[in-house]
């Protein structure tokens, strides 16, 4: 949450100037004690955002209200609610298998932001954690933590998209050696990175070393354009990522045929998939949800969309649960945030189509693992799920909460050229997630 901000009149600024100089130890005299010394960082290694596009809803899911009638037209959630192993916390009855293991996880009700309307600008939100700019391109989470963390191994890329490519996922100012490798089929993993046949060898080095060659010439006639030392930059990953140790990662048939089958269907072969890719030391995977609508809308449930809302869910929670139970059982879990997140929620009332609009005032994001003090529920919405009753979190503070997590500083800047920009627009963690 953010931290309320002291006004300091003129007498406390001089008073504090005097006694320190204006040195660090004077602003915090005057009641601006650096954010640096109340920063928590954790040890988390690696993140999985499960990216559920389109808007969930999330007194359907995650924050369940009294029963409504879409048919009536009464507001409320459009499914029972069961119990979970976090006491006093319910969830909805088509999450059991989650419900069960709800003590690894830790429910954020209270994430919101003012973009209702727009989709794009509210991912772009989600992902950069700042409004769209006319002057700066912001980079995604995912960009930044490639920047910071690195892949763990060299022979694969620090930054993995299972969906469909997007400049809201994009690495913005830091340039494309920070952008991501990105697939949509499980199976044949990403285009591009698998050599000819016969391409082997001593024919491999005969071209690199021309290729190499000709590059140089090009960079040295160019010195002063980024976009070519970025283009520069984007064919050394991809040579660099070209061998075949990264290509191992997508044989899903080397797993149990009872593991895949505890996946479930397609969206949880993806979960499956990240998880080996972190284990190949991967430290951020984006995997989209539905990129083939199951219920012929995805989570963008307007009119008809929602009655076959339920068939989303039912697959979150089977690929979801097996995820989480999986990384436990490898002993991953504490090295590893698991986010569910989506660019807003959705209102109690129903459209005049029996669906429901968009939400943004008050939604919920759930965490898992990362070593964090799992089993709670933050925030609390009203009585259907419409305003913050109490312990709002911005999306900056969830991005500091996700990149504290992982050992990296929320305030520490990264440059735009000349121009300092902090990692998140003032983002505090959400304390309570953090060991004393």
């Amino acid at each position: 949450m953010t931290q309320p901000t002291r006004i300091i009149n003129r007498r406390d600024f001089l008073k504090a100037g005097v006694t320190a100089g204006v040195t660090l130890s004077g602003w915090t005299a005057a009641g601006l004690e650096p954010a640096a010394a109340k920063v928590p960082l954790g040890k988390a290694e690696h993140c999985i955002m499960i990216w559920l596009g389109g808007g969930a809803c999330h007194i359907d899911t995650w924050d369940p209200k009294r029963q409504g009638d879409a048919r009536a037209k009464k507001a409320g959630s459009y499914y029972p609610s069961i119990e979970t192993a976090i006491p006093g916390t319910r969830v909805c009855e088509h999450l059991p298998r989650c419900a069960k293991i709800l003590d690894r996880f830790n429910i954020i009700r209270t994430v919101h932001h003012e973009v209702i309307d727009e989709h794009a600008a509210a991912t772009n939100r989600m992902h950069t954690g700042r409004p769209t700019s006319g002057t700066i391109t912001y980079p995604s989470i995912g960009s930044v933590v490639a920047h910071e963390r690195g892949a763990r191994d060299p022979r694969v890329p620090a930054y993995v998209l299972i969906g469909y490519p997007n400049v809201t996922r994009g690495p913005g100012f830091l340039g494309a050696r920070y952008g991501y490798i990105y697939l949509t089929d499980t199976e044949a993993g990403p285009s591009g990175f698998s050599r000819p046949a016969g391409v082997v060898g001593d024919r491999v080095a005969r071209r690199q070393r021309l290729l190499a060659a000709v590059r140089s010439q090009y960079l040295n006639k160019n010195r002063k354009s980024d976009s070519i030392r970025q283009y520069n930059d984007a064919i050394a990953e991809a040579l660099r990522l070209s061998g075949p140790e990264f290509g191992r990662v997508f044989r899903l048939q080397e797993e149990p045929a009872a593991l895949r089958q505890d996946y479930g269907g397609e969206f949880g072969q993806r979960c499956l998939l990240a998880r080996r890719l972190l284990q190949a030391g991967v430290r951020f995977t984006e995997v989209s949800h539905n990129l083939n609508f199951v219920n012929g809308t995805g989570w963008d449930t307007h009119n008809d969309g929602q009655l076959n809302q339920h068939l989303l869910i039912k697959e979150l929670d089977i690929a979801l649960s097996a995820l989480v139970r999986d990384l436990e059982r490898l002993k991953m879990l504490d090295k590893t945030l698991v986010v569910v997140a989506t660019e807003f929620g959705r209102p109690a009332a129903f459209d005049g189509g029996g669906g429901r609009g968009h939400h943004s005032k008050s939604f919920s994001v759930v965490l898992a693992g990362g070593g964090l003090r799992n089993g709670r529920t933050i925030g609390e919405t009203d009585e259907l799920g419409m305003k913050i009753a109490s312990r709002p979190v911005s999306v900056a503070d969830l991005h500091a909460t996700i990149y504290s997590s992982l050992g990296i500083h929320p305030d520490k800047e990264l440059h735009d050229g000349d121009r300092p920009v902090p990692i998140t627009d003032m983002g505090r963690p959400i304390h309570e997630l953090f060991a004393a």
